[in-house]
């Protein structure tokens, strides 16, 4: 899924921001913890500066569809918006384009269903498993160990333990970083606690990819709190597949829990002992 937030889009007044999440947690919005999106960032930005609130409500009304939002909630949601500026109600062109990002989101899900996660836009852990087991299929075919064509890239963005709004907003960003360097539809996942898993293809551009990724998760995560919660610099390393599909699922399990080192930003993943274990980028 393609959700993507313009460069400037944490440039919107921090004020106009926070009006508009209390009127709608007063009035409109059910979970406090999930209202907050980078889109709203962009769309705040367009109303106060006066430009065409369409293209950022498309995008969030798109979001908002992702995350199982229903359409008459975020509609409130777009009223407390204009509301805290001031206005009875939103224009005509940005509630059509709310909706029509919405219903594109839910036209999406139709077809992935519950293998995508709400806070990231990134596929499960388990819908990953499916994609490895066409990549060791491909490997069987070609008659190669499947480290020969794929590996796994690890992506460690945690920066201690958060939850709730700072939580759900660098899981938005990093899933939004990680969909613009690798392209939407590319074999990937969230697994939780900040650590996100990405598989790779060997003919690719390794190092060229994760310096593009650093740097898109440094572009999204500019809010104060979301900065503090998010490691620097991200912690990516990669690993060639196992040898089976069944090792290659054990890994994703083993890397959802946490990791003994986890706490310790300044350590290196242990790599000692593990064939399947590449060095740190």
């Amino acid at each position: 899924m393609t959700t993507h937030i313009r460069p400037d889009a944490h440039a919107a007044d921090d004020g106009l921001r926070e009006r508009w999440r209390r009127q709608s947690l007063g009035s409109a919005w059910r979970r406090p913890s999930d209202w907050y999106h980078p889109a709203v960032d962009a769309l705040a930005g367009a109303v106060l500066h006066d430009e065409d609130p369409a293209p950022p409500a498309w995008v969030l009304g798109r979001a908002r569809g992702e995350q199982g939002v229903g359409i008459g909630e975020a509609i409130d949601d777009l009223v407390c918006l204009y509301r805290s500026t001031g206005r009875a109600a939103p224009p005509m062109p940005a509630v059509r384009a709310l909706n029509e990002g919405w219903a594109d989101a839910q036209a999406e899900l139709v077809i992935t269903g519950a293998c995508v996660d709400a806070e990231t836009g990134l596929p499960t852990q388990q819908y990953l498993g499916v994609r490895l087991g066409e990549a060791y299929l491909a490997a069987h075919r070609q008659d190669v160990h499947p480290a020969l064509l794929h590996g796994l890239a690890v992506v460690d963005v945690a920066a201690g333990h958060v939850t709730g709004f700072v939580r759900a907003a660098r899981s938005a960003a990093v899933g939004a970083a990680l969909r613009t360097v690798f392209g939407a539809g590319h074999p990937m996942a969230t697994l939780g606690d900040g650590v996100f898993v990405v598989l790779t293809r060997t003919q690719d551009d390794l190092d060229g990819q994760i310096a593009a990724l650093r740097a898109q998760i440094a572009a999204r995560c500019t809010d104060e709190d979301v900065r503090a919660a998010t490691r620097r610099p991200v912690r990516v390393w990669h690993e060639a597949l196992p040898g089976t599909h069944a090792g290659a699922l054990h890994r994703l399990a083993s890397l959802a829990r946490p990791a003994p080192w986890a706490g310790t930003p300044h350590e290196e993943p242990p790599t000692a002992g593990s064939a399947a274990a590449g060095p740190s980028l």
